[in-house]
């Protein structure tokens, strides 16, 4: 078996409300491959997928890696997220945020060539 990629997931209480929150965030509409499931594909490969499953909502983690950590905050600074959550370190900038139902969400700037990006 060879893996080649990986999709993360979480669970939200209700899919139109976090869909509709996630999109301001991700900057971008979401595909529906499926009733109860919004998914983002990103450029460099892997997936966010977002279902609806109450019970679980609010227990997810996940992490983002992005280009440039400063934007990011900028622009969920504009929606009202909390951006205090912030670290740096020598091979790496962080940046950790919660949605809506309490799912935790690292955005990640890596300096360091052999970490993910």
């Amino acid at each position: 078996m060879t893996i080649t990629n990986a999709l993360a997931s979480v669970a939200v209480k209700n899919l139109t409300t976090a869909a509709q929150w996630y999109e301001k965030v991700l900057r971008r509409t979401g595909s529906k491959p499926m009733p109860e499931l919004v998914e983002w594909v990103f450029e460099r490969g892997g997936c966010l997928q977002v279902y609806q499953l109450p019970e679980r909502a609010g227990s997810g983690s996940f992490t983002l890696a992005v280009s440039d950590l400063d934007e990011e905050v900028a622009h969920l600074a504009t929606l009202g997220v909390d951006t205090s959550a912030r670290t740096t370190g020598d091979k790496v900038k962080t940046l950790m945020i919660t949605d809506p139902d309490g799912n935790h969400i690292a955005f990640e700037e890596a300096s360091d060539p052999t970490l993910a990006r």
